[in-house]
């Protein structure tokens, strides 16, 4: 499940790059129909939307890098911070 989560986020996190540059380099008139955004005749680019589609393809990098870290037991963690007096 976890491995699914990791790959899944890093695929849409990659597809939704492409989709930001996108939205950077297209006219709103060259867009496909079914992209938000799209104007018939239209030459604005939509800048907010290409920023939106980056923001959250970041976020979804990051969260497979945070869901791939090692997991460590509690025991092993906490091993060497114990203040207990002997």
């Amino acid at each position: 499940m976890n491995k699914f989560l990791v790959w899944g986020s890093v695929l849409l996190g990659a597809l939704l790059a492409v989709v930001a540059v996108v939205y950077f380099l297209t006219p709103s008139g060259n867009l496909s129909n079914m992209m938000p955004g799209f104007i018939p005749n239209g030459t604005n680019i939509h800048y907010k939307h290409g920023v939106g589609a980056l923001i959250l393809g970041l976020a979804l990098f990051a969260f497979a890098w945070f869901k791939s870290a090692p997991s460590y037991p509690a025991a092993v963690a906490s091993e060497g911070n114990d203040k207990s007096v002997q």
